[in-house]
Order: C-alpha cells, then structure tokens, then sequence
C-alpha cells in the first residue's frame, strides 16, 4: 500500500519506450538503483491488477528490497488500445523480451527477477526461457497446459451446485474449443465453484486490500480517468486469438527445461490454472530449479498471503542468486 510517510526513491520514473513496435509506457521505481530488479507481468491478458503503472508509491514492502518495473500490457490501462485478432501470443512474448532488453540496458549490474501471474505466468516462462539476463522467477496461478477444457475444470462444474441446464450447456462446449466458450465455462467456474475465489463460510483468511489498491490508483500522479478505466474496461473486449492460443498452450517442455531458480505459488482450490495439474508436473519433473508451493483455502485471484509468498520467494531467490 502506499506509505502514509514520504517515501524516499532514488528512481521513480515513468518511461516511454518501444516495444512491438508500439510506443509504451513502464513505471520504474526503487528506493535504491543498485537493489535487484524485479519486472512484473500481470494477468489477464488485460488486467493490469494491483501491479500497474497507476502505483507509484504503492507497495513499499517490495521497492525497499527491489526496483519495481510495472507495465500495462498493450492494449489496457495507460497503454490502452484495441488488441484485435492479427495479435498473437507471440507478439506479448516479443514485448516481453525487448522490456526485459531494456531494463538490462539501464540496470545492467544488477540482477533481474519476473514475477508472473495467470497469463503472466505465461510469458514470464516463455521470456525466461528465452533471455539470458532473467536470473529467477516467481509466478502465481502457473499456465501449464490444456487450460479451461480439461477434466479437472469439468468434474468440478458437474459436481458443483450448476444447474442442470446449465450442465447440459457444459457438455455442448467441451469438444468445441474457442474463445467464447472459454469465457462461458470460466464464467461457471467463477459462479460454481471455488476457482477463482474460495467461498468457504470457515474461511478467514486476509483477503487483499483491493479498496486500497483501487484508492491508491485514483491517486495516482501519473493515471488519468481513461487510464483507470481502462484496466477493466480495454482493448481486449473483442479479441480471440490470445484467449484460443492460451487455452491451447503445453509449456511443460519448457518449465522441465528451465535454467534458472523459478518458484510456483497455487492457490489450493485454483481450477483456472489447475493446481493439480502443477503437482502432477512437480512430482513426474525431475527439474530441481522447479518449486510449488501450495496456499491452503485460496483459489486462483491472490489473497494477501499469496502476495506475502511471492515478495518473501522473490527475497529468497534473490539470497540464492547472491550465493
């Protein structure tokens, strides 16, 4: 959250640089230059929450140990634009390294972190596969393979409180996969069930503070009110492809092959990106730089503990990597 003193930053700053070919803007901010930096790639496609050029200021209990670069994915918040169906992930995936190009060329000694989550996990494993200057990750609700149309998503809908109608609505999508229908049966899985969110009455767990997350936004120096209501409301209403990319993607080859510490956060109950499915790869996988770790009574949307997990495994990563 932001600090209720005046934080001290020796950068905080908000550039405008190329990336796909399009003119975008990052934020960079740190409370010192030579700590190591962590790059966030936020979810969605097009959900650029809580981590978002709109949050200078916000969250000192990660700029005292890193320098933060948020960027608004092209085609939401401040970089807002329609995102039609001739983009690919490809496209996201080449955004992704040329950022992290550019961080390296500013922050050149110093050491650089992803922290993914859902679709961003996605990119992160991709752009960390792909770059030599990616040190560690940490990403939540990890994109692994065969996402929205599996078994695991299905059982659960059958079995969950759906109406019947809306079952025999379930059985006519399975064998159809596109993007409508993805949106449809991750609608379920959001009314139904607890994948995204747990609704257990015994759950009192911290929730995260999305009012002051949302607060600090409309305070932002930096977001204008076309910006903020462009985090939810963005050039991704239309698109297709990145959803029918995504649905279809396996990038277990390249997590069994990653060369740098990369550590998992699932929340328990998580069907948007299953954390069975996570488990499964951690137990079969004998890629020692591959960790998970599990929040009990959580789904796939963060709650305060997973945001504590990721910062204090980014420390972690960070202690290893200092050796």
């Amino acid at each position: 959250m932001r600090h209720t003193e005046k934080q001290q930053y020796e950068i905080s700053e908000i550039c405008e640089i190329k990336l796909g070919g399009y003119l975008q803007k990052i934020l960079i901010e740190g409370t010192k230059k030579s700590n190591p930096v962590v790059i966030c790639l936020h979810g969605g496609p097009g959900s650029p929450i809580p981590f978002n050029v709109g949050s200078r200021g916000l969250f000192p209990e990660i700029k005292e140990y890193f320098t933060l670069v948020c960027w608004d994915q092209l085609g939401c918040g401040i970089n807002n634009r329609v995102i039609d169906d001739s983009f690919h992930i490809d496209d996201f995936e080449k955004m992704t390294l040329e950022l992290i190009s550019y961080i390296h060329s500013r922050f050149e000694h110093n050491r650089i972190y992803l922290f993914g989550m859902s679709w961003g996990s996605l990119l992160t494993l991709k752009a960390a596969s792909g770059s030599e200057y990616v040190d560690g990750a940490v990403c939540n609700g990890q994109v692994l393979h065969n996402e929205t149309f599996n078994d695991e998503v299905f059982t659960t809908l059958e079995k969950s409180r759906m109406p019947e109608c809306k079952k025999k609505q379930l059985e006519t999508y399975k064998n159809d996969i596109n993007a409508q229908n993805a949106k449809k049966i991750m609608g379920f899985v959001n009314r139904y069930t607890d994948g995204y969110f747990c609704r257990s009455k015994h759950d009192k767990t911290e929730k995260l503070p999305v009012f002051k997350i949302i607060k600090g936004m409309l305070s932002s120096p930096d977001y204008r009110f076309r910006d903020l209501k462009a985090v939810v409301i963005n050039g991704y209403a239309k698109n297709n492809t990145l959803i029918e990319e995504f649905v279809r993607q396996d990038v277990r080859p390249l997590l069994s092959n990653i060369k740098i510490p990369y550590t998992i956060v699932q929340g328990s109950t998580d069907i948007v990106t299953p954390t069975a499915f996570v488990k499964q790869f951690i137990k079969t996988n004998k890629n020692k730089n591959v960790r998970l770790i599990v929040i009990e009574n959580c789904g796939h949307f963060p709650d305060a503990r997973v945001n504590r997990t990721c910062i204090e495994q980014l420390k972690v990563l960070d202690r290893q990597c200092r050796g």
